[in-house]
């Protein structure tokens, strides 16, 4: 039947509900616990032939005559007393309705009225069919919400990837297993936020909408405060905000911050994310790769019970130590070149040869870093920090005190994916003017993901800021492992996409 017939059809019985006196849409259900908690207790409930009331979407109905079966989910998630995420889908409970239980008027209005899709609340007491389904034998039902789009088909109506992004709500309901990612996700943060609060850090929050982008390399978002009359940016980082805390005096700050980045969609990059950073005096970035692994391995452990996990058929083991290798280092096994011998003449035809593009004017550090990208980092599938990157990319980290070519910055792979940025935070003002002078040189040249002079921030560092090392991990990226999604799309409940008609 076409969609338009199939509403008016319930159009028609949403008029007559409402004739016959009943709200079609009332403001509360009478609910005494959810299905899941239901399931968890239901032997006891069983012996105890207590009455209870649930309620849940219909999923499914069948049966003749005077005996109707259906089975109803309300989204309920059953706990672990554990504290480890319980990753079965939602709660489901068989509903049985009986003519002779119920009423003939109310059996009659269960049959005409209500749809699958239909929001119902159910009273009655548990228990199990001679096919051992555990059920809810109904002794009245009560529409809590009637629907006007009927469900797409089971098997055949929610296949379409991109419906199935832009219509997230059919999505959960046709597939609970997508809820479980995010309660993932959301036990992530979780679980970060109770390893730093256990270790007196402070969550704070930092502004979204900033006079001067800052704290990273990309293009942003432009917008307009008119109250103001004035260019605003949306943050492409929270990190100098971060840091002018640490200058404040509040040594150890965290943020969990969604950040915007104009630039391209592919399965590991959205434009919108969420990015967990911290800062913490008179550290380096020593500390920094210790903490991580610290973090990571707490996580992972609190929500799936190890330290190991499968990712695309692979088994990833986060228990610490991980694989520490410098870039210098891991050039030279992977690409097999040396970094500190081979001239910019040869690193060019290098770059030729291999048909390695460059983002930007050639640099000897964007060379490098390409030469990373290309070669490297598809060869960190066990979690592993890559340390000590070119200057010149790094225009935010200390120099390395032995080798002023490097700076003191690592990033931790996963399964080829960087899942985070981090370094022992530059607080010389000099130095940073300078590398912010660079940085503005090549934004007049046309590079649109160059940094920006930040006066204010300068003057901050003029007041002075102790040692610090800045850390971040991307929530995205993390959930994608934990959760065994291959594109950042499946861990971002709505991700941004093209409208239909471009």
């Amino acid at each position: 039947m076409p969609l338009d017939d199939i509403r008016k059809v319930k159009l028609e019985k949403l008029e007559k509900l409402r004739k016959a006196g009943i709200d079609p849409y009332p403001a509360v259900s009478e609910r005494t616990m959810s299905v899941a908690e239901a399931l968890a207790d239901f032997d006891n409930l069983v012996s105890s032939k207590k009455s209870l009331t649930l309620a849940g979407r219909i999923m499914a109905r069948r049966g003749h005559g005077g005996l109707v079966f259906f089975d109803i989910n309300d989204g309920s998630t059953p706990s672990a007393s554990s504290g480890q995420v319980s990753l079965t889908t939602s709660s489901k409970i068989q509903g049985v309705a009986k003519e002779d239980i119920l009423g003939a008027a109310a059996f009659k209005f269960f049959n005409d009225l209500i749809d699958i899709g239909d929001i119902i609340e159910v009273s009655g007491t548990l228990f199990t069919t001679s096919k051992l389904e555990k059920s809810i034998q109904a002794q009245s039902i009560r529409l809590l919400t009637k629907a006007l789009l009927p469900l797409p088909e089971k098997w055949h109506g929610l296949q379409d990837v991109e419906e199935r992004y832009r219509k997230r709500y059919l999505d959960l309901i046709m597939n609970p297993a997508v809820k479980d990612v995010f309660v993932v996700r959301s036990k992530i943060v979780e679980a970060i936020r109770e390893f730093l609060l256990e270790r007196d850090y402070l969550e704070v929050q930092t502004p979204i909408l900033q006079a001067i982008y800052g704290g990273g390399s990309a293009r942003p978002f432009v917008s307009k405060l008119n109250a103001l009359d004035m260019k605003v940016y949306m943050r492409i980082a929270n990190e100098l905000y971060l840091k002018r805390l640490v200058v404040g005096g509040m040594e150890k700050v965290f943020e969990f911050s969604v950040d915007f980045r104009n630039e391209g969609i592919d399965r590991s990059h959205n434009p919108e994310f969420m990015l967990f950073e911290a800062m913490t005096a008179y550290k380096d970035y020593n500390f920094g790769m210790d903490i991580i692994e610290d973090i990571t391995e707490y996580t992972v452990k609190k929500i799936t019970g190890s330290t190991k996990i499968k990712y695309q058929d692979t088994e990833l083991d986060f228990k610490k130590p991980w694989r520490r290798v410098s870039m210098r280092d891991a050039i030279m096994e992977y690409a097999e070149i040396n970094i500190e011998t081979i001239s910019d003449r040869d690193l060019k035809k290098f770059l030729e040869t291999h048909k390695i593009d460059l983002t930007g004017e050639y640099t000897r550090g964007n060379a490098i870093m390409a030469v990373t990208e290309e070669f490297c980092e598809k060869n960190f599938i066990q979690p592993t920090m890559l340390y000590d990157y070119p200057v010149e990319t790094s225009p935010l980290s200390k120099r390395k005190a032995s080798n002023l070519k490097y700076a003191e910055r690592f990033e931790q792979y996963i399964y080829g994916m960087e899942v985070g940025n981090n370094y022992s935070e530059l607080n010389d003002p000099e130095v940073l003017s300078e590398n912010w002078r660079q940085q503005e040189e090549a934004l007049k040249k046309g590079d649109e993901e160059a940094q920006r002079m930040d006066k204010d921030f300068i003057n901050a560092l003029e007041i002075g800021m102790p040692p610090t090392c800045g850390i971040a991990i991307s929530i995205d990226r993390m959930t994608m492992l934990l959760t065994d999604q291959n594109s950042i799309r499946d861990v971002i409940l709505f991700p941004f996409m093209r409208p239909k008609d471009k």
